[in-house]
């Protein structure tokens, strides 16, 4: 069983990475001229399907990589370089700005019910970051026991990423645009300082290897 350090860090790194506080606009601005219960049903698709993907990169990430050759080692350093841009996109608020942009291009394309599938589960929920963060932490959490506690860890994000759509209103109320902009710059600075430390991992096994 992994220790707490393990579980903790690993839920701090796909919690930053989804970015629930993050996703709150985008999910009121995509299921605008929604009710109540329509909003509902999708949040609870879009938390099902985002967990489904994660979940199975969690299980299947080793293997995964394996098919196509890549050492985990390799995978932590060019993962982390990925995280590391993902958190300098959150730091300088250009995250969000990409993520609207696909929120609009969805509405106009997709039908109403499919949103719960795009853009909110991929790739907004289940997007590059989070897989590639649930990729790199399979690798620390061999056995059995090591892959249901990272997806009980991905069921907990994914039920904390769910409270925070039913709360949407609420929360984007509350934050306002002054309170999402320091939590976003908050949470990528602790994103960039994971990554760093996944790309150290991967550069001491490749050395080791």
């Amino acid at each position: 069983m992994p220790n707490f350090d393990s579980l903790f860090n690993a839920f701090v790194t796909l919690l930053v990475t989804i970015d629930p506080p993050g996703l709150a606009p985008i999910f009121l601005a995509v299921t605008r001229n929604m009710n109540r219960g329509e909003r509902g049903q999708v949040s609870v698709r879009a938390s099902i399907i985002g967990f489904v993907v994660l979940a199975l990169f969690a299980v299947a990430g080793a293997a995964i990589l394996s098919v196509f050759g890549i050492t985990l080692a390799a995978f932590r350093v060019a993962g982390g370089f990925l995280l590391f841009f993902i958190a300098f996109e959150m730091v300088f608020e250009r995250r969000n700005d990409r993520k609207e942009k696909i929120s609009d291009v969805a509405i106009t394309r997709d039908h109403i019910h499919n949103i719960a599938a795009f853009p909110l589960a991929i790739p907004l929920i289940a997007g590059p970051g989070a897989i590639s963060a649930t990729v790199l932490l399979s690798g620390s959490f061999q056995g059995i026991t090591g892959q249901i506690a990272l997806v009980g860890i991905i069921f907990l994000c994914l039920a904390l990423t769910y409270l925070v759509f039913l709360l949407a209103e609420r929360i984007d109320h509350i934050l306002g645009q002054t309170g999402r902009s320091i939590l976003t710059r908050l949470l990528g600075v602790i994103l960039a300082a994971l990554a760093v430390q996944f790309v150290a991992d991967g550069v001491k096994a490749l050395i080791a290897g």
